[in-house]
């Protein structure tokens, strides 16, 4: 291996002060040694108690969730301050009103938040010398303690999720929170509704099935927190390393190299990470400064690594943990929603790789030379063993196992492969443990659990996992990987609770359908003007098709705008509360639904203005944030069409067998994917050869006709790029033969 590539490793440190420096959701207090150290443990233990109740079983759901928010509330009241000024973050010596730089305030609602978190554990079955009845009794009629608690619980958690992810979420709930109580008096008639008093909204929200205590908590606290911990302990245990060491042997020889780098390794890390921030940082820290010194402009290189980081979220298999969201709310197999995403998803990366060949072709980069790169049989040699967590997980998941035992499996080989060695015999307990436990789950003592077979695959995970020679961490850098992994999953806990609050309002007062019909009945009136400007003209344009073409546009616009600055899964559950019932009244198929909203929320994170990924990627880029968010959207714009064909087409997402052939699939799939293209060649400006503004236009215009389904654009469009790619062929003949 080379110096250069010896040098370019992700260090660890480096990694996490720039994950700290642009990702608020980590940007916390200095509590002093005392508290700090309590805090630390405390996450440890927090971290724990997920993994135990993923591979033996989770309590009941008031019960999980309440453990769920105590945890929230400590570590984000403990943690977070008020306002993030920089005298805020800072210690200040310890007084009788403040205690390891916690105000006295932030204790009280600390106490107050846990409090309203466990009371519905404690009361489930009255508490007779309080004159509280059995919950069951209560629900339609909240008792006082139930009002009082349940109203704070409200106030705190939206308190939490402004703390960790900022104001925008929590004024979006507060509109919704205002539209259920003043429901008679909402100007707009489609709109009101009768409308609920405080106590009855606080019933709502309080007692579980919706509200709070929903199925976006409950889903979040089972599934997405055990995956954001995997992605991180992976990643430290050495995966995100390997993932970019093999990056730069399929991609670095090639045209555009350091770019295509960037590219594959964030597709491979951001299918096992839940932030996009975090996959920007962890393999930007290292791609930027090495697109900078092949000669790509800082904006460009940190757009790259954004757009790319940003498709993560989109990848399969684990898509930023949305993927076991959707197939919740769909009530259909995980595989389903995996095999449903690969094509979209492929069109993403092909537009950025198209995108990037062609700007390092027009602007003449150099790419990585034999040397420069690792050798692949060193690279195997030394990180196979990091991918075994992974595969074992996914081996389980596609098995038909619940994703919270597939996430049980995976963390405990990463500790395995990791942490565990035959020179320190102690750590040989987490192997052994995990083989008792396989073998108990293979028994019939276990109810019903691995299949024989399942259970000879992942013993010899665990032992094979256990023989390799690579280096180990200790068990101080994993408890920091858990620590780390926790601070990750605050700011998706605390919005997923504060989402529970919009989802608990659309299912009281119908407002999404309302919604919906006010999108569509607001598209055909428009539609009705713009058809009368077609009917004149040679476009045979139906009526119908205008309105939902439009409908569409208005449902991604909102996406776009409502998912700014929010985590994948909050944004997700969200959009799909408020969007969903919009597009279901234009006949779209639910999967197509879900699938439209995710990628629009996801696309925010690469949109100006707010666009974080994109300032992460410019801060390590040294370059102006807006022009690098605008390099990244243009870079994503694959991102931006593909949901319109899976709603137009849904072939393309293969697994609904009303729309899907063989003949449809391919023919809109393959046009697609010359389609973005296509448009990448306009982006970039560059084809065989320059291409000159009217070309580009030219290009652009073709390469959109090729992604719109059907067979009449794709014959026009060849006839619109024919003169091209006419022009391209013999322009590049009167090149010199070496150009």
């Amino acid at each position: 291996m080379t110096d250069r590539h010896t040098t370019a490793t992700l260090d660890l440190e480096s990694v996490e002060a720039l994950e700290k420096k642009y990702d608020s959701a980590l940007l916390t207090r200095d509590n002093g040694p005392r508290l700090a150290t309590l805090l630390y443990w405390g996450t440890i233990v927090f971290a724990a108690y997920h993994i135990w109740t993923a591979g033996f079983g989770t309590p009941v759901d008031h019960v999980h969730m309440g453990i769920h928010l105590t945890g929230l509330f400590v570590f984000i009241f403990a943690g977070f301050p008020l306002f993030k000024k920089t005298e805020a973050l800072n210690w200040k010596p310890n007084t009788l009103l403040r205690y390891g730089n916690v105000p006295l305030y932030d204790w009280v609602l600390m106490v107050l938040g846990i409090i309203a978190a466990l009371f519905l554990w404690l009361s489930w079955r009255g508490l007779v010398m309080f004159d509280i009845p059995e919950q069951t009794l209560r629900q339609g009629n909240p008792t006082t303690p139930d009002v009082v608690l349940g109203s704070f619980l409200v106030l705190a958690v939206l308190e939490i999720a402004r703390r960790t992810i900022g104001i925008i979420l929590p004024l979006i709930i507060l509109v919704f929170v205002a539209y259920a109580l003043l429901g008679p008096h909402i100007p707009v008639q489609i709109l009101q509704h009768p409308g609920v008093d405080w106590r009855q909204f606080v019933n709502n929200m309080y007692f579980p099935s919706e509200g709070i205590f929903g199925v976006t908590l409950w889903v979040v606290s089972t599934v997405v927190f055990h995956f954001v911990l995997f992605g991180v302990v992976a990643q430290r245990m050495g995966l995100g390393q390997f993932f970019v060491d093999n990056a730069m042997i399929a991609a670095g020889r090639y045209t555009g190299g350091p770019a295509k780098v960037s590219v594959v390794s964030s597709a491979f890390f951001g299918t096992i990470s839940g932030s996009s921030i975090a996959n920007t940082v962890s393999t930007g820290s290292l791609t930027i400064p090495n697109m900078k010194r092949m000669g790509y402009p800082g904006h460009f290189a940190g757009g790259v690594e954004a757009a790319s980081s940003a498709g993560g979220q989109i990848t399969p298999p684990i898509m930023g943990a949305a993927s076991f969201l959707m197939a919740e709310y769909l009530e259909v197999p995980y595989t389903t929603i995996v095999i449903a995403a690969i094509v979209p998803a492929s069109m993403h990366y092909i537009g950025v790789l198209s995108i990037v060949h062609f700007t390092a072709k027009r602007l003449g980069l150099r790419t990585y030379t034999k040397q420069e790169l690792p050798h692949l049989l060193q690279v195997w040699r030394n990180g196979w063993a990091t991918i075994i967590p992974l595969v074992a997980l996914l081996v389980v998941l596609f098995s038909g196992y619940t994703p919270n035992m597939a996430a049980f499996i995976g963390l405990m080989l990463c500790i395995v492969v990791g942490f565990s060695s035959f020179s320190k015999p102690l750590t040989l307990i987490v192997p052994l443990a995990l083989l008792a436990f396989i073998f108990w789950k293979v028994s019939p003592m276990s109810g019903g659990g691995f299949s024989p077979t399942m259970g000879g695959v992942l013993s010899a995970c665990v032992i094979i996992g256990l023989m390799h020679k690579r280096e180990r961490q200790t068990f101080t850098e994993l408890f920091d990987s858990l620590n780390v992994g926790v601070q990750y999953a605050l700011a998706v806990g605390a919005a997923s609770a504060a989402v529970g609050i919009v989802v608990g309002v659309i299912n009281t007062t119908g407002v999404g359908f309302r919604l919906g019909f006010m999108v569509t009945s607001g598209a055909a009136d428009m539609a009705e003007n713009l058809y009368t400007l077609f009917d004149w003209s040679l476009l045979a344009i139906e009526q119908a098709n205008i309105q939902q073409f439009l409908s569409l546009v208005m449902i991604a616009i909102a996406c776009i705008l409502m998912g700014a600055g929010l985590p994948t899964t909050a944004l997700y559950i969200m959009l799909v509360a408020v969007a969903q019932p919009a597009l279901a009244q234009l006949g779209v198929p639910p999967l197509a639904t879900h699938m439209f909203v995710l990628y629009y929320g996801v696309i925010s994170e690469i949109t100006p203005p707010v666009c974080a990924s994109a300032y992460a990627a410019a801060g390590i880029a040294g370059a102006n944030p807006f022009r690098t968010g605008l390099s990244a959207f243009t870079l994503g714009i694959g991102k931006l069409m593909v949901p319109m064909v899976f709603v137009y087409a849904p072939t393309i997402l293969i697994v609904l067998p009303e729309y899907f052939t063989i003949t449809s699939f391919l023919q809109v799939s393959i046009t697609c994917a010359i389609g973005v293209f296509a448009i990448a060649t306009a982006v970039a400006g560059y084809f065989m050869t320059a291409l000159n503004p009217l070309w580009r236009i030219l290009m652009a215009i073709a390469g959109l006709m090729l992604v719109a389904p059907g067979w009449h654009s794709d014959i026009a469009a060849i006839f619109i790029s024919a003169p091209v790619l006419l022009a391209q062929i013999w322009q590049r003949k009167q090149l010199p033969v070496n150009a």
